[in-house]
C-alpha cells in the first residue's frame, strides 16, 4: 500500500513489472523458425544521482514509468554465437511499434493486396515470410505515452514528450535490455521510421555517450532528421525545391503529366524534376521578388510541367506551391485528394474547392488494420491480456518539446555523424520511398549530403529508393526488396 511522507501525503505506489513468454513457430520459405516472444513492462528508473530529501520524498532509484515491449528471440541457435538484436520503433512522435513490428520486422504482418490495401474489416495477420527475425533477435519498443507504456503516478507528460528525455528513456531500456537478457556481446542494430529515425540518429550517439554502447548498423526507414527540409515556413525555400521530384513521382503515377513525360520511366522523370529542382528552380527561389517576369513565367510553365499543376496556379502560389495546396489542386478535376504518406492513395473530401485534405488517404487505409493486428496479437498469441488500451497513435506531436534547439530547426544530423566518425565500423542503411510526401527522398538525400562526413565515412551509408511511399514495405514488391535487402544489411553483405 502507499506510504506516506511526513506531512501525510501518499507516496504514489511504485509501478509493477510484468512479462508473459510464449513458444512459437513460423514459416520462412522451406525453413521453420522456432522462437519465443517476451512482452510486458519493465520500469524505468531515475538512476541520476541527487541528493535525498530530508522528508523522504523522493529516491535516486525511483521508477518514472513503465516501458512496454515485445521481443522475439530464435531458439536455435549455435552454442558461444550470440545472434545480432535489432531494437525497433517508429515516428510520430507519438506512434507504438506497431507500423515496423505487423508491416515488415516480426513474424507475422498484416494482410493486405499488392499495392498495400487492407481488406475489409475485421481484418487478418499472416506468417511473415519476410522477418528479419531470419537473422536478427528483435525487441519492439512502445515509447512513454505509446502502446502500453505509461509515465508513473505522479510524472509529468514533459518529463517524458521531449527529444532529449525520449533519448533517455529509450536508451535506458535499451541498456536494461542487453544487461538483463544478456545481449552485450550481440551485434548491435536500430531500426526507427519517420519520427523514429530522428530518435535513431539522436541514440547513435547518446548510446555511446550515455551508455558506452557502439552499434554496428543503423536503418532509417523515411528519413526525417533534418526539419527545415521539410518545413513550409515564410522565407524557408529549401522544401519547395526538395518536394519537386516527388511531385512529379505523383504526377506520373496519375498520369496528371504531359505526354512526353508519362512515356518516360519513374526513375527518369524522378531524376529529371531533381535536376531542375536543385538547379534553375532554386535558382530562382534564392531570388525573392528580384526574378524578372520573364524568368518567372519560365520557371513557372518548369514547375507545372514536372507537378503536374498549370501554369497559372503556380504562378498565383508564387512558384511555391506547398505540400497542402498539392493534395487538393493535383487531382480536383476528379474530385479527388492525394494522399500525403503515400501519394498512390487518394480519397474524397466533403468538397472541392478547399486548400487542406481532411485526412491522409494511407493513414486511413491502415489504422484500422494495423489496431486491429496489435490488439489480436498481443491476446491470442502473445498471451498479454489488459483492459488499458494499447495506443497505437497518441496525439502528442503538438505538446512535444526541443529544448535542445530552441530558435532553431530541429537538426540531428550532427548527432549522426558524430557517432559514425566515433565508431568507423557503424553503418548506415537508408530507404526512401518515391510517392512519400511526409518524408520526400530529395529531403532525405539533401540531408545526407549535408551531414558534414569524411569521405571515409560516406561508404557506410547505402540508399535505396522504393516505387511507394511513406511505409514502402506495405507495397508487395517493395517489400520483398527491401527485406533482402535489411537482411543482407544486418549480415554485413550490404
Amino acid at each position: 500500500m502507499p506510504t506516506a511522507t511526513p506531512d501525510n501525503t501518499p507516496t504514489p505506489p511504485e509501478p509493477k513489472e510484468r512479462l508473459v513468454t510464449t513458444e512459437h513457430r513460423v514459416s520462412v520459405g522451406k525453413k521453420t523458425l522456432e522462437y519465443s516472444a517476451t512482452c510486458g513492462t519493465v520500469a524505468l528508473r531515475d538512476y541520476t544521482p541527487i541528493v535525498e530529501p530530508k522528508d523522504g520524498s523522493r529516491k535516486p532509484d525511483k521508477a518514472t514509468a513503465t516501458l512496454f515491449f515485445v521481443a522475439y528471440t530464435l531458439k536455435t541457435v549455435k552454442k558461444g554465437t550470440p545472434r545480432p538484436i535489432t531494437f525497433s520503433f517508429n515516428g510520430g512522435p507519438g506512434s507504438s511499434s506497431v507500423w515496423l513490428h505487423l508491416g515488415l520486422l516480426g513474424p507475422q504482418r498484416v494482410v493486405a493486396d499488392e499495392m498495400g490495401k487492407a481488406p475489409a474489416p475485421p481484418y487478418g495477420l499472416v506468417d511473415n515470410e519476410h522477418t528479419l527475425l531470419t537473422e536478427s533477435d528483435l525487441v519492439f519498443i512502445d515509447p512513454v505515452g505509446t502502446g502500453h507504456s505509461r509515465m508513473a503516478e505522479g510524472e509529468k507528460a514533459a518529463e517524458f514528450h521531449e527529444y532529449q528525455r525520449d533519448l533517455d528513456a529509450v536508451g535506458e531500456f535499451i541498456r536494461l535490455y542487453l544487461t538483463r537478457y544478456g545481449r552485450w556481446g550481440s551485434e548491435k542494430f536500430l531500426i526507427g521510421e519517420s519520427y523514429g529515425t530522428t530518435r535513431a540518429a539522436g541514440l547513435s550517439l547518446h548510446l555511446q555517450e550515455k551508455h558506452d554502447i557502439f552499434l554496428n548498423g543503423v536503418m532509417l526507414v523515411s528519413l526525417a532528421i533534418d526539419m527545415q527540409t521539410l518545413s513550409f515556413d515564410h522565407a524557408n525555400e529549401l522544401p519547395y525545391a526538395l518536394f519537386l521530384p516527388t511531385y512529379a513521382a505523383t504526377a506520373w503515377y496519375h498520369r496528371a503529366l504531359a505526354p512526353e513525360l508519362q512515356k518516360k520511366p519513374l526513375a527518369s522523370v524522378v531524376a529529371e524534376a531533381e535536376a531542375f529542382a536543385l538547379g534553375d528552380y532554386s535558382v530562382a527561389l534564392m531570388q525573392g521578388s528580384r526574378l524578372g517576369s520573364a524568368a518567372r513565367e519560365k520557371v513557372a510553365a518548369l514547375v507545372a510541367r514536372y507537378s503536374g499543376l498549370s501554369t497559372d496556379y503556380v504562378l498565383k502560389a508564387d512558384l511555391r506551391p506547398n505540400d497542402q495546396r498539392y493534395f487538393k489542386e493535383l487531382l480536383r478535376s476528379r474530385s479527388l485528394v492525394v494522399g500525403r504518406l503515400d501519394t498512390r492513395f487518394t480519397s474524397q473530401d466533403r468538397d472541392d474547392v478547399g486548400e487542406h485534405a481532411e485526412a491522409d488517404a494511407l493513414f486511413s487505409n491502415v489504422l484500422g488494420a494495423y489496431a486491429t493486428g496489435i490488439n489480436r496479437l498481443l491476446k491470442d498469441t502473445l498471451k498479454f491480456d489488459s483492459d488499458a488500451p494499447y495506443v497505437v497513435h497518441a496525439p502528442i506531436w503538438d505538446k512535444w518539446t526541443w529544448k535542445d534547439f530552441a530558435n532553431k530547426y530541429v537538426n540531428v544530423g550532427a548527432s549522426l555523424r558524430r557517432a559514425m566518425q566515433a565508431n568507423p565500423h557503424m553503418r548506415v542503411y537508408v530507404a526512401s520511398g518515391y510517392y512519400d510526401l511526409g518524408t520526400p527522398h530529395a529531403a532525405g538525400d539533401y540531408t545526407l549530403n549535408h551531414l558534414g562526413l569524411r569521405e571515409s565515412a560516406r561508404h557506410n551509408i547505402q540508399v535505396s529508393y522504393f516505387e511507394a511511399g511513406h511505409m514502402m514495405y506495405i507495397h508487395q514488391p517493395s517489400l520483398v526488396r527491401m527485406a533482402k535487402e535489411l537482411r543482407a544489411f544486418v549480415k554485413g553483405k550490404a
